[in-house]
């Protein structure tokens, strides 16, 4: 265990006694959050991204122990463990790297080389790779035993020659320098495979493509796995190779068997078998190694992605506490609407058909404006799927209408609305609500606060992500959950208000205890302290520990209770008040006073500097969100559809997703723009999050538009547009789920932008 957290910490660069702190920490059943805030002292001051790291580097290294021990046993239990072969297996570094080692003694099925093993071939294999000047046939010959399956002097080289591939296949760090060249100059190569050149055309520009497999980005990676995983193309990992010359991989083998073309006898032999493994085994393997590589990398960089945007969203400026009307446009289906009280409470719900075909725009009228009146609604939130800008046009007359009730109207995304409607969180909540009228108080609340409406949902449902089926599953849930606990803890929960799915994302407490949380507040009344919390069934002492400092409760009898001070720190605030002779509540939000106490005084052995400057800090602004302030995109009168675009048009949008090759942006046509990551600023920028994020309000200006394809390009540059579309590579929307592979073309003469746009449209329409 030493040597993994010596590891870890060199890999994040702090102290082993850090590392080892914060190991014993979550052994002992602490969180990420509860470490990062209240376990300053013992772990030195790690964040929550150095203590996520450490605790995915800890189950990989903790796995790849337990594999080296089961590799160890099984070799000693073979009699074939030796000192050099231990010390070898002890220093492997990676799991790869120790299963070359294992390769020779695991145990497999009967291969040609045991056959030939078995038929006593083994000492033929070793005299000619020992001897070249010999002649194969003739040697051969000594080996014929027709009772042992070697008919004839064929038979015995070609039992020789299984024997030398295997052995060299086996052989651990030719292995290894083979798969470090190859990486460091290989090229992926795809090719169409026969006959799906038409079915396959949203993969064109992969039928004849190559790429140096090291510098090709995750987008690309996960375009191609997909191509071929739907039948379309054929991938290959190989060097550059002059037909006329033999392959360098087989000079290698060559030198590590000193193999060499001297004309002796059996040089012919051996450097055929050398092709032949390197052909039927070793390219193959190792290809499939390094696409296996490629994989997870590009998979570890989408995740990233998704990890970035889920946070950014979660993250949102909250609108707030406001009587909210919630709008799920729709054209044939009717306007869905909600009307929620400023804790999320549904009051009243209807449906309005200002659209085609009933085309009813004043019987719609007549029936928000009722609502409104009725329930002092302040602020309008519309889904920005199907008929948003007509139905922002709708709350725009409204509001001209009623300018008494100083309305606000605000565009909201809807992705994943649609799933949580019809979802068993939505179904508990919502028993007797028709489920697309569930959709229409999601939004609502999603604009109150996204946090709180967004943790009902599936995380990649929500579609920020990129690739997000083609990834691995797994590694995306746990990913995407970190996430998402880690941004509930931030911001803090109000424990009289929050929902079952929202309490179940705090530090400690899982679905069962959030149910049980509410379950209690039904039937006992809100909570009037934190130490109340105790009494919920199944909230034991480790529970309430690590869940208590994330839970608030507002406008109770002790302060603290509504701020991150843990209750476990309260007698520090306690001391603090006694010395400086001022109340608990004086002290609170009194800047000045707060920032002239000096944290070392308050400090001890169990409550040191660190937690003490929090402390003073959490005082000065207690549960303070830290989020942004609430603001939202104008998008322009006018326009309203693609084709009301003009190049060089100044418009106000909102970033729907950042990718590794640029943002997309919603400026309110139903079509999102592409501001590829070469125009998000006039300086060069390598990663688009050093500009932007998802829910960033920007100004763009449009650099092109194509009706037809529905393309829209968009720039954030400040020069002037130049009369012609960038001839850059675009990428694929990666926004919503099942989206095609990279610069897909659906319809005939349709560009890959336009495909993909087009699709992720179409999806929020549905």
């Amino acid at each position: 265990m030493d040597l993994i957290n010596t590891r870890i910490a060199k890999e994040l660069n702090v102290q082993t006694a850090q590392v080892t702190a914060a190991v014993d920490l979550l052994k002992e059943g602490a969180t990420v959050p509860f470490i990062a805030r209240y376990r300053k002292e013992k772990t030195g001051g790690l964040d929550d991204t150095q203590l996520r790291k450490l605790e995915e580097r800890l189950g990989y290294l903790t796995e790849l122990e337990a594999r080296r021990a089961a590799v160890l046993k099984s070799i000693n239990e073979q009699g074939k463990l030796t000192p050099e072969i231990e010390r070898a297996i002890g220093a492997a570094d990676t799991k790869v790297e120790l299963e070359d080692l294992y390769a020779p003694f695991k145990p497999k099925r009967r291969t040609k080389a045991q056959i030939a093993r078995e038929a006593g071939l083994e000492p033929l294999a070793d005299v000619l790779l020992a001897n070249p000047t010999l002649d194969p046939q003739k040697e051969a010959e000594k080996y014929i035993a027709a009772d042992k399956g070697v008919s004839d002097s064929k038979a015995a080289l070609e039992g020789a020659r299984s024997i030398l591939i295997e052995r060299m296949g086996e052989n651990a760090k030719l292995v290894g320098d083979l798969r470090q060249w190859l990486w460091a100059t290989g090229l992926i190569i795809s090719k169409v495979l026969k006959g799906k050149q038409t079915e396959g055309a949203k993969f064109s520009d992969y039928f004849d493509f190559r790429q140096p497999v090291r510098q090709i980005p995750s987008h690309r990676a996960l375009a191609l796995l997909r191509g071929r995983n739907e039948g379309f193309l054929d991938l290959d990992l190989d060097v550059e190779v002059d037909p006329s010359r033999p392959h360098p991989a087989e000079g290698k083998i060559m030198a590590a068997f000193n193999i060499a073309d001297r004309g002796r006898l059996a040089d012919k032999w051996l450097i055929d078998t050398v092709k032949l493994a390197w052909k039927t085994r070793l390219h193959t393997s190792l290809a499939a190694d390094l696409l296996t590589r490629v994989k997870e990398e590009s998979d570890s960089a989408a995740i990233g992605v998704f990890k970035t945007n889920l946070k950014d969203l979660l993250l949102a400026a909250p609108a707030g506490p406001r009587v909210t009307m919630g709008l799920d446009p729709g054209i044939r289906t009717g306007v869905k609407v909600a009307v929620v009280d400023q804790t999320g409470k549904v009051l009243d719900t209807a449906t309005v058909y200002p659209h085609e075909p009933r085309n009813d725009w004043n019987g719609a009228l007549a029936t928000l404006t009722a609502l409104c009146v009725k329930h002092k609604v302040d602020v309008i939130a519309i889904g920005n799927g199907t008929a948003s800008r007509e139905t922002d046009k709708l709350a725009g007359d409204l509001m001209k209408k009623m300018p008494d009730l100083k309305l606000t109207k605000v565009i909201v995304s809807e992705a994943g609305a649609s799933v949580y409607s019809a979802s068993e969180i939505a179904a508990k909540e919502f028993p007797n609500l028709d489920v697309s009228l569930r959709g229409a108080v999601s939004i609502a609340r999603r604009l109150q606060d996204p946090l709180a409406e967004l943790v009902k949902i599936e995380p990649k449902a929500i579609g920020v992500g990129q690739y997000q089926h083609d990834v691995n599953q797994s590694e995306l849930a746990r990913s995407l959950d970190a996430v998402v606990e880690d941004c509930v803890n931030s911001v803090g929960v109000d424990v009289n208000m929050a929902s079952v799915p929202l309490l179940a994302r705090v530090a400690g407490l899982n679905a069962t205890i959030a149910a049980n949380i509410v379950l209690h507040r039904d039937e006992n009344g809100a909570f009037k302290k934190r130490t109340d919390i105790k009494k919920v069934a199944r909230l034991g002492p480790k529970a309430f520990e690590q869940a208590a400092g994330f839970l608030r409760i507002a406008n109770g009898p002790n302060p603290l209770d509504a701020s991150a001070v843990h209750p476990e720190a309260y007698e520090v605030v306690e001391r603090i008040a006694k010395q400086m002779k001022r109340p608990v509540k004086a002290m609170i939000g009194d800047s000045a006073f707060l920032k002239s106490i000096n944290p070392k005084e308050f400090a001890d052995e169990r409550f040191g500097t660190p937690t003490v400057i929090d402390i003073l800090a959490e005082l000065e602004k207690p549960g303070r969100d830290p989020r942004p302030e609430f603001k939202t995109a104008e998008f322009k009168e006018g326009v309203e559809k693609i084709s009301d675009l003009r190049p060089g048009m100044m418009l106000e949008g909102v970033v729907t997703n950042v990718t590794a090759f640029g943002a997309f942006v919603d400026i309110g046509v139903h079509q999102d723009g592409l501001v590829h990551v070469s125009e998000l600023a006039d300086k060069f920028v390598k990663d688009p999050r050093e500009i932007v994020k998802a829910g960033d309000v920007v100004k763009v200006r449009v650099k092109d538009v194509d009706v037809e394809r529905k393309r829209i390009a968009l720039t954030m540059k400040s020069g002037p547009i130049e009369n012609h579309a960038p001839t850059r590579e675009r990428g694929p929307d990666v926004r919503r789920p099942n989206m095609q592979a990279s610069r897909p073309k659906a319809e005939e003469g349709e560009s890959a932008l336009a495909a993909a746009l087009r699709r992720a449209r179409e999806a929020g329409k549905n």
